[in-house]
């Protein structure tokens, strides 16, 4: 039960950052990647911080900050920068397509450093997932944008810093607090871009955003933000990092679903077929965990 616990807090999640893409998309045009993720990740621990405080959570040994410090520049800093990037290049579903091959870079991830040993059954669930995934982008490059390749390398080379951030945190989670560790990684994460952006000018683009777009930022730091990642690091409490990680299959279709409203992007059959098959390999990769 503790396993599927930590993997349905980890669907809702998903589900929050899925409609985080399509959030981006829409802010995309207007902001710079550095710009975004300081709005994201700022707002997130303006958030964090007070209620960590108020709960009493318990904090990091001073040995590990260090390392929780760099986990969350890797993760909060140089992943969303990227992500960021991509989604400027792509659609926010095909952006999210890319993101959903999680599950294989944190499988591998996992198996390399020895932390979660590979089973036939979740070899193929991630398979299938992935598969899916390969699928719905290689048989829509028609309908995608100029370029959209270039978004989708991007993603899938940046998801290697979210594989690692899923096999690291456990540990220092283990020996604190989920939203101790949280809260330390992300205020570390929203320190370095706030100099980054202070020392490139992308901190001033913050002046310029309309009320809108200050709203749909808000959205981005509180339920993007600080809400989804106070869940997913609940999740990773729970479950192994391979079922945690196969869930960010599903946010493809909250991004999809949203983005249809937002900046109307279509939802594409291919990209139906391939989130069938995305399902499929959830259920095959975490049905597992009764038997075990």
């Amino acid at each position: 039960m503790g396993e599927w616990t930590g993997v349905a807090i980890a669907l809702v999640s998903s589900c929050l950052g899925g409609t985080a893409a399509a959030i981006t998309r829409y802010l995309v045009g207007s902001t710079d990647p550095v710009t975004l993720a300081i709005l994201r990740w700022g707002i997130g621990f303006l958030c964090l911080l007070p209620t960590a405080l108020l709960l009493g959570v318990r904090w990091p040994s001073r040995r590990d900050w260090p390392a929780v410090a760099l986990l969350g520049l890797c993760f909060f800093g140089l992943f969303f920068v990227l992500y960021n990037i991509a989604i400027g290049f792509t659609t926010a579903a095909r952006a999210s397509l890319a993101l959903a091959t999680l599950p294989l870079h944190t499988m591998v991830v996992g198996a390399v450093l020895g932390v979660e040993p590979l089973t036939s059954r979740k070899t193929t669930g991630v398979c299938v997932a992935v598969l899916g995934v390969v699928a719905a982008l290689a048989t829509g490059l028609s309908a995608a944008p100029p370029g959209a390749w270039r978004g989708e390398l991007i993603m899938t080379g940046a998801v290697m810093c979210m594989a690692f951030y899923n096999v690291w945190s456990r540990p220092f989670i283990e020996r604190s607090s989920a939203l101790g560790f949280l809260t330390v990684g992300m205020g570390a994460g929203a320190a370095g871009l706030i100099l980054v952006g202070s020392l490139t000018g992308s901190a001033a683009v913050l002046g310029s955003l309309t009320t809108p777009q200050w709203l749909a930022g808000l959205y981005l730091g509180v339920g993007g933000g600080a809400l989804a990642f106070i869940l997913w690091v609940l999740a990773l409490e729970r479950a192994t990092p391979t079922r945690v990680a196969n869930t960010m299959t599903v946010n493809p279709v909250a991004a999809a679903l949203l983005a249809t409203q937002l900046v109307g992007e279509s939802i594409t059959a291919n990209l139906v077929i391939g989130l069938l098959a995305v399902f499929a390999g959830i259920w095959i990769a975490t049905s597992e965990g009764g038997r075990a």
